[in-house]
């Protein structure tokens, strides 16, 4: 599955995503890398030049040996010689290991954060349904989790890779020129190795997947078990939560414990066969120094060379598990860079104006996972500017009309009509710049009051800040706070009664001064005394607007313009309250059951 993807981000280089095959993890990690190609290649050329000392000193050793074990035959000069060179080397690895580090720190950074831009640039996108369907903490851990594993990736690809890559070269083509012989035996440790890896590849792929996902589903329990504390405090449930998640954590134990014994076999492995390799080089290089073949030195340069071998490819087979762990973090990044289910606005009519006349022709709507229609052919016309409630037992639908109108969740068939425009032909971003939203469980962040007011409106004046608290009667609470409207709130605002958040949340939709206002049960979990202060900020909200409102007590929607009965995805009743009192149907029996 391919996919083409471009990310934006704010740094100097965009970070682009040109082609997602998840068959080919190598190939989209490079391709991250794209606009800063440039860097790598820079950063690459400093490492060869820092990394000279390294690959010099065998053949530098293998000099002084032979000229200090055969002195007749060479002058002291070539001692210093060979002593300067290798100074000059050293020398050179300061500055040219900060220029690698500073191109190649650049470039991983720059793709770090632009990835995780683009992970939630793409969580902005994607429907509502997906969110409900995948947990936070599955998401929270492929932007800090998975990232992080790519970015290691990054760091042994092109810098463990390149090390391997610049050694085992230098070590081969030094030993082709002396002695094609050695060279031979040399080549002879390249199978073992592939074969090492072969072995053990598909299995710690496997291990690797488990542990990941295991970890996912953890850290969604974890966010689960942080949130429900309260609950659990509250019907003494601790010892409860404590085994729930105990056996989470075993389960991430044991994955964990599996992928341990599978890379520590593969590491054992491959260390004891390649320095049983070592061992034999030793030896076969002994021989031919003792038979005059090669010189002392030679031994030296080629056991050195050979133990550079080694090690290379033990670091290469070392890094094949976090190689795996990276490219499967690299695919799990893709299940939401891939995910299909996007809210599609591009190309659709724009609405420049919005009146707030909604009409449901015929609406049908039925969830993924259920076998029962939500929506049942509704019908219903709700007038420009007037306020209507919606009221029915729980699941009748109420809900499910408001995630249609702010454009959540789609029709399976039939329409609705907005100011005469069908949703579906509709740039819905277009929209909600005209709606407010008022939900059941208010939601505020970590920041000031202000910031929780003033969300996404960075220039609201004070003056017109000052008139909406106002209006939703949070003067008296700014006035007491210490630093008034720039008090800084916990998080979920949890300092504030449950009628303080909400009235916040009021004038967070008041400031925007909507066409369009949907309140879902804004006063059900409040007491009587907040519920009035709500009420009168509702009533301030409605001027001028189209309003719909959501409520279970039915006695906080008297005023409404007009109340609609919602009954199995239908609507089976419409008018005022006093005339549906009058008709003495669904909603006077809703209504004499709440007034017992």
């Amino acid at each position: 599955m391919r996919e083409k993807e471009v990310f934006d981000t704010k740094f100097d280089k965009p970070v682009f995503l040109e082609s997602f095959d998840k068959k080919k993890p190598l190939k989209v990690l490079i391709g991250l890398y794209k606009g800063n190609y440039s860097r790598l290649f820079l950063s690459a050329l400093f490492f060869f030049i820092k990394h000279s000392p390294y690959l010099a000193i065998p053949i530098v050793t293998s000099n002084i040996i032979n000229i200090a074990t055969n002195s007749s035959e060479h002058p002291l000069g070539e001692l210093w010689l060979n002593i300067i060179v290798i100074a000059v080397l050293l020398a050179l690895n300061i500055p040219f290991h900060y220029l690698h580090v500073r191109l190649y720190s650049k470039a991983v950074r720059n793709v770090e954060a632009g990835l995780r831009c683009s992970l939630v640039k793409k969580l902005q996108e994607l429907s509502i349904a997906y969110h409900k369907e995948m947990k936070s903490g599955r998401l929270q851990s492929k932007i800090m989790r998975d990232v992080e594993a790519v970015e290691m990736l990054s760091g042994q690809l092109f810098v463990g890779m390149l090390g391997i890559v610049v050694n085992i070269s230098t070590a081969i083509i030094v030993v082709l020129i002396k002695s094609r012989l050695v060279f031979v035996f040399f080549l002879l440790s390249i199978p073992v190795a592939a074969a090492t890896v072969a072995v053990f590849r598909g299995k710690m792929k496997q291990r690797n997947r488990e542990f990941r996902e295991e970890m996912e589903e953890t850290s969604a329990r974890v966010m689960e078990m942080v949130e429900l504390v309260p609950i659990t405090r509250a019907h003494a449930l601790e010892d409860e939560e404590v085994k729930r998640m105990d056996y989470q954590l075993a389960q991430v134990a044991d994955r964990g414990y599996k992928l341990d014994v599978i890379q520590s076999i593969f590491g054992g492995v491959s260390w004891t066969v390649f320095q049983v390799f070592q061992m034999i080089c030793l030896a076969f290089t002994g021989y031919l120094a003792y038979k005059g073949r090669i010189s002392i030195g030679e031994v030296v340069l080629y056991q050195t060379y050979f133990s550079t071998i080694v090690n290379q490819v033990s670091a290469l087979v070392n890094m094949i598990p976090v190689m795996a762990k990276g490219f499967e973090s690299v695919n799990s990044i893709g299940e939401v860079l891939l995910a299909h289910d996007v809210e599609e606005n591009e190309g659709k009519r724009e609405l420049s104006d919005v009146r707030g006349e909604y009409v449901f022709e015929d609406a049908c709507f039925t969830y993924k996972e259920g076998n029962k229609p939500v929506l049942n052919h509704l019908n219903l016309h709700i007038r420009e500017g007037e306020t209507l409630a919606l009221v029915g037992e729980s699941g009748a639908g109420k809900t499910t009309i408001l995630n249609i109108i702010l454009g959540f969740d789609k029709l399976d068939s039939g329409r609705v009509l907005l100011d005469g425009n069908d949703l579906k032909d509709v740039d819905l971003r277009s929209v909600r710049k005209h709606l407010a939203v008022v939900p059941q469980n208010t939601i505020l962040f970590s920041g000031s009051i202000r910031d929780n007011i003033t969300y996404g409106l960075p220039d609201i004046s004070d003056e017109k800040l000052h008139d909406v608290i106002k209006a939703v009667n949070l003067e008296e609470l700014i006035n007491e706070l210490p630093d008034g409207v720039d008090t800084m709130l916990g998080e979920h605002g949890d300092t504030l009664s449950g009628g303080q958040r909400q009235r916040i949340s009021i004038a967070r939709a008041l400031i925007r001064d909507p066409k369009i206002i949907i309140l879902d049960e804004a006063t059900s979990a409040l007491d009587s005394i907040s519920e009035k202060y709500i009420q009168s900020a509702i009533n301030n909200l409605a001027k001028g607007r189209t309003m719909i409102v959501v409520a279970h007590r039915l006695s906080t929607i008297r005023d409404a313009d007009r109340i609609a009965v919602i009954n199995d995805g239908k609507c089976t009743e419409i008018g005022t309250y006093e005339e549906l009192i009058d008709k003495k149907g669904e909603f006077y029996k809703l209504n004499s059951i709440q007034t017992l």
